[in-house]
């Protein structure tokens, strides 16, 4: 990055200064909470820095050399946290493991990257690294973060994270000095993090995102959303996502606000409700799954607070239409708006944990508009915006004052966005990355002359609007040849509370099908409410009325397509998936290439 493209955050040209900065600009000043067996337990920034230092001066007691590669699988905890910056800061790599991978991903990921150090969350992570140590030649020390259960485990690759501590004690004693000297030593152009894509088309690669990568997206946070030391948001999204790390950690830094990290990724509904945030990112299955749990407690409603519930709504929607393009609401729709909030949309946002966010905001999949909306009709402003790894996290954003439903914004300056001849979206800016470890061929596919080809098929409107179509390999075209986006009738499927995911089918065929995903929890529900049998998840997706329920909610999306849009039949997988399948991401989207080719003779019975 030339001198004159360079970023600065408070004088600081990397993330190492920026961290330090923070510490020593900021000692006292709560950086984290972490929940743990019901209490909030507060870090400083002082203690923040403590920690990290304390790891990387324990890597380097154990022969850390900069740019060496670190990998940590853990659920999101501050453990992570403390490690990540610990390594940043004496000049290593880290790179982040989804704690759902499998033994033989681990194996690969600790090859490809050539991993020295792994740290690991607690048993179930370590068994997997033990499983492969013969077959991993880089590996030199595993430190894990949670001893239960290990009290007595003795081996000589493993360490104890109390222990690195203790030896980072020792080693920062000894060498006081060496710590300053290696964040003062980063340059903006270093390679600081490894987070590698989901191989759905091959095996993972490796996307490599420098100092100043993660420096400038720390900045474009700012300036697209507006972060205040006095803001608090949730951390439960996995570190090993960019998301994670740009909004947990790294926006958090540049902007001295506090994150909470939950308890369980099960409690995370109760610890939002607990901690309020002010400000909130999630991925749009967070966002389906909150409109979900309203849509199924409705239905258990009386008659009055079903009606209550769609007037507020509707009252809340026509006070949006005005507060979307910044106008102020009409006297006499504000007074009833109002009482609409008091009476119902207050409830609501309490009880999902939303009530004091300034805003929302959702990326990293497509979403159905009609469920912003839902949310704007809530009273509070959802934002969607646009990135990739590939581009350190995002490229395009709507704010307050410039926000079009249904795009994902404009470009956020000074990165660019335009389109190939062939209608691709393509990405340049300080956002955009060193290219991919070890994939020259990859590397040199994907960036072009400074354009990262992003894969998406897009349009650009006359006010610079960003719309995303699809991926360009998920387009479908008919054996009628007519192109069909599937991710638009998906995102309407999704909506529905009944059904988690959706894969519509149908290239080269007559017709559109479709493979579902059921949402267990709401569709066990159902089943139970109305006393139809079942004996445990395949029996119920078997189930007649279970068949009818998701056929009347396929239908309901259909009358919003053309005729050679909609869904003409469908079909349950009816095995019970976690991210630990291969079918499923870490953030639990189904993987179109893999269940194309796993589930091909449910596809073609429906043909």
């Amino acid at each position: 990055m030339n001198a004159m493209n360079q970023v600065i955050v408070d004088g600081c040209t990397t993330i190492s200064q920026l961290f330090w900065h923070r510490v020593q600009g900021n000692p006292d000043k709560v950086a984290l909470r972490e929940k743990d067996f019901g209490i909030w337990n507060e870090y400083t920034w002082r203690d923040y820095g403590d920690l990290a230092r304390w790891v990387g001066y324990g890597l380097k007691a154990l022969g850390l050399e900069r740019g060496d590669r670190c990998s940590i699988a853990s659920e999101v905890n501050k453990e992570w946290l403390f490690a990540d910056l610990g390594v940043i800061g004496m000049g290593g790599v880290t790179n982040g493991v989804y704690p759902t991978d499998a033994a033989s991903q681990v194996e690969y990921l600790i090859n490809d990257s050539g991993t020295r150090f792994y740290f690991v969350e607690d048993e179930e992570q370590l068994d997997k690294v033990l499983e492969v140590r013969e077959n991993t030649p880089s590996l030199e020390k595993v430190i894990i973060f949670d001893m239960e259960g290990l009290r007595n485990f003795s081996d000589e690759l493993c360490i104890s994270f109390e222990d690195l501590l203790a030896l980072g004690k020792q080693h920062a004693e000894a060498h006081p000095d060496l710590w300053e000297a290696e964040i003062n030593a980063a340059n903006p152009d270093d390679l600081m993090v490894l987070t590698y894509t989901s191989g759905t088309t091959g095996p993972p690669k490796g996307a490599m995102i420098s100092q100043a990568n993660m420096l400038y997206m720390a900045q474009n946070l700012q300036q697209i959303y507006g972060v205040y030391p006095e803001d608090e948001q949730l951390g439960f999204l996995p570190l090993a996502h960019v998301a994670g790390r740009m909004f947990y950690t790294f926006m958090s830094m540049e902007s001295c606000s506090v994150v909470n990290l939950v308890e369980e990724l099960e409690t995370a509904t109760a610890d939002q409700q607990e901690i309020a945030p002010s400000i909130h990112f999630a991925v749009p299955r967070v966002w389906e799954k909150q409109y979900s749990l309203i849509t199924i407690k409705l239905k258990e409603a009386t008659a009055l607070g079903r009606w209550s519930y769609e007037w507020a709504i509707r009252v809340g929607d026509k006070a949006a239409q005005f507060r979307k393009v910044d106008e102020p609401v009409p006297f006499g729709l504000s007074l009833v708006h109002k009482v609409a909030d008091f009476l119902v949309l207050k409830n609501i946002r309490i009880l999902l944990g939303i009530d004091k966010c300034r805003w929302l905001s959702t990326a990293a999949a497509p979403i159905a508009p009609d469920l912003i909306d839902w949310f704007w009709a809530l009273g509070k402003p959802m934002y969607e915006v646009y990135g990739q790894t590939e581009c350190s996290g995002i490229a395009t954003a709507n704010v307050q004052g410039a926000n079009r439903i249904g795009s994902v914004g404009r470009a956020t300056e000074p990165m660019e966005v335009t389109l190939s001849d062939a209608g691709e979206i393509l990405i340049r800016g300080p956002g955009v990355i060193l290219g991919y470890w070890n994939n020259p061929e990859k590397t040199a596919e994907t960036f072009v002359q400074g354009w990262l080809h992003t894969g998406d098929v897009g349009r650009i409107d006359d006010d610079g609007y960003v719309y995303i179509i699809d991926r360009m390999k998920d387009i479908i075209i008919t054996a009628g040849g007519k192109n069909i986006t599937p991710s638009e009738i998906e995102n309407q499927l999704k909506f529905s509370p009944f059904i988690s995911d959706a894969v519509v089918v149908g290239d080269k065929r007559p017709f559109l099908t479709c493979l579902i995903m059921i949402d267990h929890e709401n569709v066990e529900n159902f089943a139970q409410d109305n006393d139809v049998p079942f004996t445990n998840y395949t029996s119920l997706c078997h189930a007649q009325p279970v068949q009818d329920l998701i056929w009347s909610e396929i239908e309901k999306v259909n009358t919003k397509f053309a005729r050679v849009e909609t869904v003409k039949k469908f079909r349950l997988i009816d095995q019970l998936l976690d991210p630990e399948d291969e079918e499923l991401t870490p953030t639990m989207k189904l993987k179109r290439k893999v269940v194309n080719e796993k589930y091909i003779g449910l596809i073609n019975e429906m043909y």
